[in-house]
Order: C-alpha cells, then sequence, then structure tokens
C-alpha cells in the first residue's frame, strides 16, 4: 500500500506537458507552407532570420498529413479557429504541434504546446506579414518557457501579461483601429494614440522603450466571438499584455475601457 502512491506519483510526473515536449529542441519542426504565395514567402523568410529553438525544414500540407503521426516531428502551421455559436471559422492562428498517435483524429487530438491568434480567417488585413517576426519570436519563446515549467506549459500566453508591471518606463503606442470606439478619450489620454502604419513603424524599426498594440478579431464577428488583444515590445518582440474577451453587443472588438484601467493600474502600482 506504500508503495502504490508513490507509483502513481511517478507516472504523473511522466506525463506532465514538460516532460512530453522535452525533446522539442532536438527535433526537426516542420513549416507548414499555406499554399499562398505572399504568406508562404515571408513566412520563409523570417523563419530562416528569426527561427532558433530547433532544427526546422519546409512542407507542403500533403506532407504534413502523412508525417502527423509520426512524434519524431513537430509542426508549425496555422490553422483556423470557430468558436460556439459562429457558423464557420473566424480567427486564423499560428500553431506549434507535436507529431503523434492521436493525429488521425484530427489536429485537436495532437498535443499542442500554443496556438497564437494571429488575424482573421476572412479578410485579412495584411498586418499580420509585418508581425510575423513578432510571432515568431513569442512562440519560440513560449515553447522554451513551457520545457522549463509546467506553470507556463498549462498557463498560456496569458502568463505573460503580468510582464506589464515592468513597464512603467516604455510608452505605449495604441493603432488608432485597436482601440474600441466606445472607450472615452479620457482613458487612453496616458498613451500614444496614431495610425496603424505609424504604429507599425516602431515594429519594424526595433524602436526600443515602446509597447505596440495588436488586436485580433474576426472580420464580421457575432456574439461568443472572441477578441484577442496584445501588447509587444517594438525592440525585443516580447509578449507584456495578452488578453481576450468575449464579443457582446456591449463588448465589441479592440481595447475596451477594463483593458486599459487595468494596464495603466498595474504600471502605476510598480513605479
Amino acid at each position: 500500500m506504500a508503495v502504490m502512491p508513490l507509483t502513481v506519483l511517478a507516472q504523473a510526473q511522466i506525463d506532465t506537458k514538460k516532460v512530453k515536449i522535452g525533446d522539442f529542441t532536438q527535433k526537426i519542426t516542420k513549416v507548414v507552407l499555406t499554399g499562398g504565395a505572399m504568406f508562404d514567402g515571408v513566412l520563409q523568410e523570417e523563419i530562416a532570420a528569426r527561427w532558433r529553438v530547433s532544427p526546422y525544414e519546409f512542407c507542403t500540407l500533403e506532407e504534413f498529413n502523412s508525417l502527423k503521426d509520426n512524434d519524431n516531428y513537430y509542426f508549425l502551421l496555422t490553422t483556423k479557429g470557430q468558436f460556439k455559436r459562429e457558423t464557420e471559422p473566424s480567427l486564423q492562428f499560428l500553431t506549434l504541434i507535436k507529431g503523434g498517435k492521436n493525429a488521425s483524429k484530427g489536429i485537436d487530438e495532437m498535443l499542442e504546446i500554443v496556438s497564437l491568434p494571429i488575424c482573421a480567417a476572412d479578410d485579412p488585413s495584411g498586418r499580420e506579414l509585418i508581425f510575423l517576426p513578432v510571432f515568431l519570436t513569442i512562440i519560440q519563446e513560449y515553447a522554451l518557457d513551457s520545457m522549463d515549467k509546467d506553470y507556463n506549459a498549462y498557463g498560456g500566453l496569458g502568463n505573460y501579461t503580468s510582464n506589464i508591471t515592468k513597464s512603467s518606463d516604455m510608452k505605449i503606442v495604441f493603432s488608432e483601429d485597436d482601440i474600441n470606439s466606445s472607450v472615452p478619450e479620457s482613458e487612453y489620454a496616458d498613451f500614444c494614440i496614431t495610425d496603424e502604419d505609424t504604429a507599425d513603424l516602431y515594429i519594424t524599426n526595433n524602436t526600443p522603450g515602446f509597447l505596440v498594440s495588436y488586436v485580433v478579431a474576426p472580420a464580421e464577428p457575432v456574439n461568443g466571438s472572441f477578441c484577442y488583444k496584445m501588447l509587444i515590445d517594438a525592440q525585443t518582440y516580447k509578449l507584456y499584455y495578452f488578453r481576450k474577451h468575449r464579443i457582446t453587443p456591449k463588448a465589441g472588438a479592440g481595447f475596451m475601457s477594463f483593458d486599459l484601467r487595468s494596464i495603466n493600474s498595474a504600471r502605476v502600482n510598480h513605479r
């Protein structure tokens, strides 16, 4: 009887996500191309320039389908997400998963390391191409953090929101389209509000000392759709804020008042 709890505990430790992905940096990551010339071109260029955490190879969707049940491979691919009340997928994600025997049942049955929303599934703005280096940096950092601690592996990208407390000496730049129209001007008076092209220049120029907004929402949201909001260090591409909310008649897409109050409070209290 005394031995049984120890055996069960050991088995539980072996089955944790941290252990399951412990070979990530040694295994090949297959980067699955979409077949879209523009997106694939930027993806290949940025992977070559920035992917540092594991060996990688590019592959087609057909090759992915033939290899996905092999746990000697990890896969980075674009996926689409559909939420309750939606009649079709509304958001596109960049997803890092591990191959395995359950893959024949669908991607949802594969071991997911992280799935990062990047744009609307229909009618993407093109801004996701500018932020692709950011997405790849976030995914790599999260994968390494998940290998380090199960707390990170199971906690999700929302864990990085605690970084906002360390940003009191940084300026925040919002694209004007990233703030919901219901938010009073008084609630973003302390931030820099500019047009999308200007905001994106902080990212492309790696401007130090600035956080830049990025919002992912469906092109035509319905009640029950989700909106994701991020603040990203323009120089390091580190994620400082990640939060989502369900879209309702009273809460549309973009940063809401509760986001701005939370951000302000966290920064003020840690000066």
